[in-house]
């Protein structure tokens, strides 16, 4: 509406122009809900109730005569109850953006005032208390002023001397001996650890290589035999053929070995025993020819030999006629082979073969035995004793062969 007011959460809304009591503010102040405002007769203005900072940059000198650059925030604002806001309002309705300065400035000379009466190291290490101080000294004013301190901390503490880092300097070698020991036993740690962690990892990879390795032969070797199945399959297949063919070349053998027993060794037995047989009979035959000859030679010898004595007999009783029929019978041999190349000379005819020539052979033979037999009785006729007879036996012998 024209005539209604409301002021922000963080505001507090202030109504002049209305009559107050001589105890009272002498305007109304209105927060947290809205208010009709008459025109002309009233008139309504905000203060600003929200949070502010103020950074304090302030060179202090320390009990010990060091200056000392502090650099600080104060966070503040004004307060919520009635008599801070008419104090604030009073002193900052029309210049509500200079607050942060004239507190400022009210918070600086506080510092100063406590700056002053500590030393460096307890500055550094009470930080807290120098705050503290500050807001407690500054608490008064800052009522007076309607506005309620929240919150003053110590940012930053330097020098230009170089006090604060001399201070400094022994802690931090030691800490920094310290940090190079912590490091160096971190390092070695470290190192241990890597080690440690490499000798595992080379285990790892060890036994992972093995289980590879065994992985890799089992995979290999499967594919071997899968590689190889076929030809074994082929192999095994062949050797059964070559097996079978090696027992039908075998029963082949067999069958051409008594073929062969049956065809050609038996026959060649048979020829072979025929050949000995009749090479055995023809060595008994040639012997029995031999030993014939040989006999006969030796009948034949003998009566030489007991014509040689007979003729040597008669020679010494002068038997003249015997000696004239050894002679004969000597040359009978000759007789008989002149009569044997007139007939082969001849031209017979013989009818009857080999039993004719046997009985040419046998005619010849027998007529030389009576030529012989009559050469005999004439040369033996003058005589008709029983001594000269006696050579008959030595002409028989061939007769006998």
């Amino acid at each position: 509406m024209l005539f209604w007011h409301v002021p922000a959460p963080n505001e507090a809304m202030l109504i002049s122009g209305s009559k107050r009591p001589a105890h009272d503010t002498q305007f109304r102040i209105v927060t947290g809900h809205g208010s009709f405002v008459l025109p002309i007769k009233q008139k309504a203005r905000m203060l600003s109730l929200a949070l502010r900072e103020a950074e304090i940059v302030e060179d202090c000198v320390t009990q010990q005569g060091i200056r000392l650059n502090v650099r600080a925030v104060a966070a503040f604002k004004v307060g919520d109850d009635s008599v801070s806001i008419a104090n604030a309002a009073r002193r900052f309705l029309t210049e509500q953006e200079r607050m942060e300065e004239l507190s400022g400035r009210i918070f600086a000379g506080h510092l100063r005032s406590i700056v002053g009466g500590l030393t460096v190291e307890q500055i550094i290490r009470e930080r807290d208390r120098v705050a503290q101080e500050v807001k407690e000294a500054s608490h008064t004013e800052m009522e007076k002023l309607g506005i309620v301190v929240d919150a003053l901390q110590i940012q930053e503490i330097s020098d230009a001397t170089g006090y604060i880092n001399n201070l400094a300097a022994p802690h931090a070698a030691a800490v920094a001996s310290q940090a190079r020991i912590a490091q160096a036993k971190a390092d070695q740690e470290a190192a241990e650890r890597e080690q440690q962690a490499a000798a595992l990892k080379a285990e790892y990879e060890r036994d992972t290589a093995i289980k590879r390795a065994g992985f890799l032969a089992e995979t290999e070797q499967s594919n071997a035999r899968a590689a190889q199945a076929g030809p074994l399959a082929e192999a095994r297949a062949s050797q059964e053929v070559i097996e079978e063919q090696t027992a039908l070349a075998q029963r082949q053998a067999a069958l051409a070995a008594q073929r062969l027993e049956a065809e050609v060794r038996r026959p060649a037995d048979a020829e072979a025993y025929r050949q000995r047989t009749l090479a055995e009979a023809q060595r008994d035959r040639t012997k029995f020819e031999a030993d014939g000859r040989a006999y006969t030679e030796r009948a034949i010898a003998q009566a030489q030999a007991d014509a040689n004595t007979a003729r040597a007999a008669s020679l010494r009783d002068g038997n003249q006629e015997l000696i004239a029929a050894n002679r004969v019978v000597e040359n009978l041999p000759v007789l008989t082979e002149a009569a044997a190349r007139g007939i082969a000379g001849s031209r017979l005819t013989i009818l009857n073969g080999t039993e004719g020539v046997n009985e040419v052979a046998s005619g010849v033979v027998a007529q030389g035995l009576a030529v012989l037999e009559t050469l005999r009785n004439s040369t033996l006729a003058p005589s008709m004793d029983g001594a000269v007879s006696a050579p008959a036996p030595a002409a028989s012998a061939p007769r006998e062969a």
